[in-house]
């Protein structure tokens, strides 16, 4: 055993390490758009998830876990670099391009010098792999996957590409690899009085993205066996579009008073929307029931963790009803909110033998946590300081677990959201675009999860801590678009009209 040096928050801490010797392999499965009560280890009632039960039966499940913000491209910044809503290079969606493929431009790209859980685990002697939806960088960009850490990489590279379940291609690498499929413009629009099942037929195609997303999970599970490995897998599902092949959706067909989504709300038509995103969500199950059974079909079961969570909750958009599967279980907001519902995750982890079996955690965590989790876990030091703590005490059962002081999220888009969670507390403030001066929600989770009874004017002290919080950990972004709590240049240009 050795000792490794982490930089968080600015104090210096030191951990014992596992033995270099015994470096377990790493896979991290990441859902897009999963609110926190879609599985059913997490009190889902409609859904299967047999395959993640098992997963949280035989290791641990954590309550109290958050995504680092509650959209898509930030989530998976802030999850790869360690930092939060304050400090991350990637704070929002920001788009380039057009849906077309002619215009496929992705979002904007991480900068050359970042380092990410792709550069941790190689810099450990690991093999890397990111394999399902990046977001953070396209082809002849600083932010491709293979210019940040990873040695491989197979699937979307831009988020609007995503949104098909049945696209003309993926990549592979910095290769455009063409699919058995035609051109599908998911966002058409049918008529309601006027459409039959053909036209549903319209948004069905012949190699659905997330089968071969997991083809090449395996093949790279095979290759590096031999070696430490970490895969890194953002599937697509749950996202909308409602596109899943036949047989999913017929183990829930009939289940359901159900009725035609036409595409008024965006993304894909479907004919049976509740029964298709209940069979996306058990189809994402089987992948993960599949990733289990490779893993210990090869032996590797006792030296791999295996760990799952979502970029941020359930959508609000498409043919998604997710008041009818109670999503979220019952917490305020969805995907783009920082209230509870908006991205609050479930996180399980498993290793059999080092985790302990059907544990639950309600320990304050977040996914910047990753970062030195992994760092502690493979005996990397950190020479830069991230915004979260190790949780590697916590998983193993060590009782030695650090406490986060606070969290701090920080959101520029819908309007503008900071949150701060202290304890029981969870201060909130909205719509600060257009009110620098916007008020602090506050409510006290232990009593009020639902964040329905606003106690702000009841407990000053306890506000006074939050704006400080909220002061500390705010850096200026790199682009206009995302300053809004402290924004320097509008005051320059006030001053240049005087």
């Amino acid at each position: 055993m050795k000792k490794i040096l982490l930089l968080t928050a600015g104090l210096i801490i030191f951990f014992h390490t596992i033995d270099a010797q015994s470096r377990p392999n790493v896979i991290y499965i990441y859902a897009d758009d999963m609110g926190y009560g879609e599985l059913g280890c997490y009190g889902q009632q409609k859904i299967k998830t047999p395959n993640l039960d098992r997963m949280a039966a035989e290791g641990m499940r954590f309550t109290q876990h958050y995504s680092g913000t509650p959209v898509c491209a930030p989530a998976r910044c802030m999850l790869l670099t360690g930092k939060n809503g304050g400090h991350s290079y990637i704070r929002g969606n920001y788009e380039l391009g057009g849906f077309p493929d002619s215009l496929e431009g992705g979002q904007m790209p991480l900068p050359e010098g970042s380092f990410t859980l792709g550069h941790l685990f190689r810099n450990a002697g690991y093999a890397t792999a990111a394999i399902g939806k990046w977001g953070l960088g396209s082809v002849n960009t600083t932010g491709h996957p293979l210019l940040q850490g990873f040695d491989y990489f197979y699937g979307y590279l831009d988020q609007k590409q995503a949104h098909n379940y049945y696209p003309t291609h993926l990549w592979e690498n910095q290769t455009w690899d063409t699919l058995n499929n035609p051109y599908i413009w998911v966002h058409r629009q049918l008529n309601p009085q006027t459409a039959t099942d053909r036209d549903f037929d319209y948004f069905k195609g012949n190699v659905y993205s997330i089968d071969r997303m997991t083809e090449k999970a395996l093949r790279f599970i095979r290759t590096h066996r031999e070696q430490p490995f970490f895969l890194y897998l953002p599937y697509t599902i749950p996202h909308v579009s409602l596109q899943v092949p036949e047989k999913y959706i017929n183990m829930y067909k009939g289940q359901f008073d159900e009725k035609p989504y036409y595409g008024q709300q965006g993304y894909a038509a479907a004919r049976y929307p509740l029964s298709a995103y209940a069979g996306m969500i058990t189809c994402l199950d089987d992948q993960v029931g599949l990733i289990m059974k490779e893993i210990k079909k090869l032996g590797l079961d006792q030296n791999t963790i295996i760990l799952f969570s979502s970029d941020n909750g359930a959508t609000f958009n498409g043919g998604v009803d997710a008041a009818f599967f109670n999503s979220v279980q019952g917490l305020r907001g969805l995907k783009m909110d920082i209230y509870e519902g908006g991205f609050r995750e479930p996180f399980i982890a498993r290793w059999p033998g080092k985790i302990p079996a059907g544990k639950t955690s309600a320990l304050l965590s977040v996914q910047y946590d990753m970062m030195p989790t992994f760092a502690e876990l493979t005996g990397q030091p950190l020479a830069h300081a991230v915004s979260g703590i190790s949780l590697l005490p916590e998983l193993l059962g060590k009782g030695n677990q650090q406490q986060h002081a606070y969290l701090y999220f920080e959101y520029p888009e819908k309007g503008g959201q900071v949150a701060v969670r202290i304890g029981p507390w969870k201060g909130i403030r909205t719509g600060v675009q257009k009110d620098r001066n916007a008020p602090w929600q506050l409510y006290n989770l232990e009593t009020d999860l639902r964040e329905v009874q606003d106690v702000a004017a009841q407990h000053p002290d306890v506000i006074r801590q939050m704006q400080a919080v909220a002061v500390k950990e705010h850096q200026h972004p790199h682009i206009k678009d995302w300053e809004f709590i402290d924004p320097k240049f509008e005051k320059a240009s006030e001053a240049l009209k005087h």
